[in-house]
């Protein structure tokens, strides 16, 4: 059994490598090696890496492809994606292709403020507490008057102070709960900074208000964090096109084709168990791009999971409609990114995402990950109605699979041949390969 270290932090990134080769693999020199040759041979750059997280002991690669012709709001885009799963490239700039002939994407922000909690306990007269809140509120915005001095410069700030009782859910329970808007940085530094102002200003001035009881001073502050959860930072995507202008797929009418893609999506309103998937896949397109972009995808894909859920029901994220003889698609998703702070300008990939995305601002990089996500889900919904997901899906993972055989490039571009004619399973790529080789 491996027994704890202590000051692993403190090692050099050589010794860490060594201590995890040689405590926790079968084989430490191939370890090293395979670590050793993820490393950037920039010294520059890898430092610069390292320092992104701690206990860095190599880097850790992602594929970054393109998916093309985005025509939104008219204007044409080449999207940034950065994800390992097979067909999501493809299936978005499948859809991206289709969707331009047809007018393109048209998106519109509903809104950006994001949103803080000062989470507090207090023991005592409601009334007071609620009297003593309007005599605070000046001085809590005063208090932070540093910290948001370029941000008002800039046009942004916090925009409301609110004291919330929750005690009915939580005995002694209370709440600042505040808002912000950030422009063009996601804004969590700037948030959580504000945020432990207010707290501070908060329990001093307690202290210092003549009418609370001792015991009412002696409020306790039990964290003070902003919300990942965030309704009003909102941004809808949608297409749409007369039904007649929908290709027939496989054997299926336009007509069928549409009404088919609303009941999909509906089956996805009504049933939780769909809904987690439809989802998913529509976040396949949206971390992609806001990871290429150097945002949080954690807190991208928490917030749209919540707001799934804002009705009291999971449901899905997407809409389908038909109305006179037009087919509508689109989506509404709060996404609170940046373009800003962060990696935006120290990551070099990151950097050179949004220079092809021709330097969006952080409202026009909401509108273009909306985009990503909706082609996504379009695409994934056309197979599965159609000619089913697996179909699409295999015949992209297809190199993998050959990879983890070992074929041969001469193999692979035998076996790509063959599948353009094929059902690729996992159990058939094994099977035609096999049989290539015995031929030989």
């Amino acid at each position: 059994m491996t027994t704890p270290i202590e000051g692993f932090s403190k090692l050099s990134k050589e010794d860490k490598i060594n201590y995890i080769a040689q405590h926790y693999t079968q084989y430490p020199k191939e370890t090293v090696a395979v670590l050793k040759q993820y490393w950037n041979d920039d010294e520059k750059l890898q430092n610069l890496h390292d320092e992104f997280i701690e206990n860095t002991i190599t880097n850790f690669y992602l594929p970054l492809g393109i998916a093309p012709n985005f025509l939104i709001n008219n204007k044409l885009y080449a999207i940034p994606m950065a994800i390992e799963e097979s067909s999501v490239v493809a299936a978005a700039s499948k859809a991206a292709k289709f969707w331009q002939t047809r007018g393109g994407f048209k998106t519109t922000v509903v809104g950006t403020e994001k949103v803080g909690q000062v989470h507090f306990m207090f023991h005592g007269d409601v009334e007071k507490l609620t009297t003593f809140f309007k005599l605070l509120k000046p001085k809590l915005i005063q208090s932070v008057a540093a910290i948001v001095k370029n941000m008002e410069k800039r046009g942004g700030g916090i925009k409301h102070i609110e004291l919330r009782d929750k005690s009915s859910d939580l005995d002694d329970y209370f709440q600042l709960h505040c808002t912000f808007e950030t422009l063009d940085a996601m804004g969590a530094n700037f948030i959580n900074s504000c945020l432990e102002g207010f707290a501070q200003c908060l329990k001093e001035e307690a202290q210092l208000y003549a009418p609370f009881t001792d015991k009412e001073k002696d409020l306790e502050i039990v964290m003070s964090i902003l919300s990942n959860y965030i309704p009003n930072c909102v941004v809808k995507a949608e297409v749409s096109c007369p039904v007649s202008d929908l290709k027939a797929h496989h054997g299926i009418t336009a007509e069928d084709f549409a009404r088919k893609m609303v009941r999909a999506v509906n089956i996805a309103k009504v049933e939780p168990y769909r809904a987690v998937t439809h989802n998913k896949g529509i976040m396949n397109g949206i971390d992609a791009v806001v990871l290429a972009t150097g945002n949080d995808f954690r807190a991208i894909e928490a917030g749209a999971h919540a707001y799934a859920s804002k009705d009291g029901r999971y449901t899905s994220l997407t809409h389908a409609s038909i109305e006179n003889d037009t087919f509508k698609f689109w989506i509404e998703i709060p996404l609170a990114l940046g373009t800003v702070g962060g990696l935006t300008t120290l990551h070099p990939l990151v950097k050179l995402a949004l220079e092809i995305l021709q330097n969006p601002t952080a409202k026009e990089l909401m509108q273009i990950v909306a985009v990503a996500g909706l082609a996504q889900n379009f695409g994934a919904v056309r197979s599965l109605v159609t000619t089913g997901i697996q179909q699409g899906h295999m015949k992209m993972h297809l190199l993998n699979i050959l990879n983890q055989l070992g074929a041969t490039e001469e193999e692979k571009l035998s076996l790509i041949e063959y599948f353009k004619k094929h059902t690729a399973s996992h159990s058939a790529v094994v099977v035609a390969f096999e049989e290539l080789r015995n031929k030989k």
